[in-house]
């Protein structure tokens, strides 16, 4: 067998749950691999004056075997994904989880097989999207009114913000990262891991804990390289995905504890939501929950939700 080399992009430091995620990937194909196998990680691709866009695009030409990327990007591909965009629909980490290793990431597996040029490998915890912001604390949707917002590029994402009240620029994250610093963006919506690694913690001070959207991140490999590898070399591959992906989900559930530990509430305020603001978000966007509804299966809302499918 000629010896196979794996180069995995990712858009995150060294430090983000990502690409511990990545390298415990690689180590374990290095581990059963052995001198059959090489590796590499390229861990932040934003360092090399890269969007993380480009990294689907460096997988479909071979320039990367595999890389991890929002689910957002796969929707025009795969429309039925989009469900996992949809806002407060996932209550917790358990029920996406238990769907993803069910018939739901089974769906999704062969969707991607068939509309994509990828291999799906898994689906990884990018965390509960939460809003921060640089000029008030935000409790309710009018807090929201008149602030820009960059989200990411998604209709669920832009047309659900622009609900609750702000003005969404829905840009690569290169951009917003570039950008923070200036006046273009007041506010932001990620997830605390992403909100800590990127820095976005310097120049915001508030933290409003909203949930609103769950984000999810496709971990895809070139599919017709992966298919001229023999049986046993897909099998080693895939296995380790797997163990891969339940690693990311275990870091992801300790992730946000971790991240408020470390965010200094002497320059950050981190804004609970109570029962009753919390109603007030989920209000403003229902109608955009329920547009969006008709346009997925209702076996896929089955299947996220765990519901046995009727015959």
């Amino acid at each position: 067998m000629n010896k196979i080399h794996i180069r995995f992009g990712g858009y995150q430091n060294k430090n983000s749950i990502h690409t511990q995620a990545a390298q415990y990937f690689l180590e374990i194909l290095q581990e059963k691999l052995g001198n059959d196998c090489s590796v590499e990680l390229i861990g932040n691709v934003l360092d090399q004056g890269l969007k993380s866009s480009d990294l689907p695009v460096m997988v479909n030409n071979g320039e990367l075997t595999c890389c991890y990327m929002s689910t957002v990007r796969f929707i025009e591909w795969v429309p039925e994904i989009s469900i996992l965009d949809l806002p407060f629909l996932i209550k917790d980490r358990t029920q996406v989880q238990t769907a993803l290793r069910g018939d739901f990431g089974h769906y999704l597996q062969n969707r991607f097989a068939l509309n994509t040029p990828f291999k799906l490998l898994g689906v990884w915890d990018n965390g509960f999207r939460h809003i921060t912001n640089k000029i008030r604390p935000i409790h309710r949707p009018a807090d929201c009114e008149g602030l820009s917002v960059r989200t990411q590029i998604s209709e669920v994402h832009v047309e659900s913000l622009k609900a609750i009240g702000f003005n969404p620029i829905p840009v690569d994250v290169k951009v917003f990262v570039d950008e923070i610093a200036g006046p273009r963006f007041d506010a932001q919506d990620n997830p605390l891991t992403n909100s800590f690694n990127f820095g976005v913690h310097q120049f915001h001070r508030y933290f409003t804990l909203t949930g609103h959207f769950f984000g999810g991140a496709a971990f895809i490999c070139n599919a017709e390289i992966f298919n001229r590898w023999p049986d046993e070399i897909k099998n080693i591959f895939t296995t380790a995905a797997t163990l891969a992906t339940e690693y990311q989900w275990k870091l992801a559930s300790e992730e946000d504890e971790h991240i408020l530990k470390q965010i200094n509430p002497e320059e950050n305020e981190i804004i609970y939501l109570t029962d009753e603001e919390r109603e007030l978000f989920k209000a403003a966007v229902k109608p955009v929950f329920e547009k969006y509804e008709k346009t997925i299966p209702a076996e896929v809302f089955q299947m996220l939700r765990n519901e046995k499918l009727e015959n």
